[in-house]
């Protein structure tokens, strides 16, 4: 890969960083748009396997994106570069809010806090598009709809081990490898 390619791929995921307010979750339409949409670097299936790896690792769902998309493209070095882009923003928009803002100013200065609350709506709205995506993406049926969401209530819901979404994830796996078997027995039967 060329220098300029992983600028590329550094200035794509630094533009995403420093205008994506919300976290991972609403990074991930913006993320989408520019990978499969604007470059064609990767296939829309592949970005949501992709998506769904980086929402099962440990860590920050943005960076994990940026760098399972990263080393996808360009391998090790192309991950380093995609989460720096990722991180970097954020870095510094900390960096020079602690500075230069202490929590009072925050606090009492109304035109940053009519800003904040400005932003929260848009943050729901980002976060609701990469859902209803993913779901459309996943071919998601009237049949299946409600697992999600019984899902996404019992984790809510404190209830000891049960709302664990570890659980969750491995009982995933279990339940799509065993659909897959089923249907590979099928198809050796016929």
């Amino acid at each position: 890969m060329t220098t300029s390619s992983y600028w590329r791929l550094f200035a794509t995921f630094f533009k995403i960083g420093a205008f994506t307010f919300g976290g991972g979750w609403a990074m991930i339409s913006i993320i989408e748009r520019e990978i499969v949409d604007k470059y064609h670097w990767i296939e829309r299936d592949d970005f949501l396997d992709l998506l769904a790896i980086a929402q099962s690792m440990p860590g920050i769902l943005a960076v994990n994106i940026a760098t399972s998309v990263g080393d996808k493209l360009r391998g090790p070095k192309g991950s380093m570069v995609a989460a720096a882009g990722t991180i970097l923003p954020s870095f510094l928009i900390i960096l020079a809010i602690a500075i230069f803002l202490t929590p009072d100013i925050i606090k009492n200065n109304r035109v940053i806090s009519a800003i904040f609350m400005g932003i929260r709506p848009a943050v729901v709205a980002l976060i609701i598009a990469p859902v209803l995506t993913s779901a459309k993406a996943a071919k998601l049926k009237w049949k299946t709809v409600w697992i999600p969401f019984v899902v996404a209530l019992m984790i809510s819901v404190d209830m000891g081990i049960v709302s664990n979404p570890i659980l969750y994830i491995i009982l995933g796996a279990i339940g799509g490898f065993s659909v897959w078997k089923f249907s590979q027995h099928n198809l050796e039967k016929k």
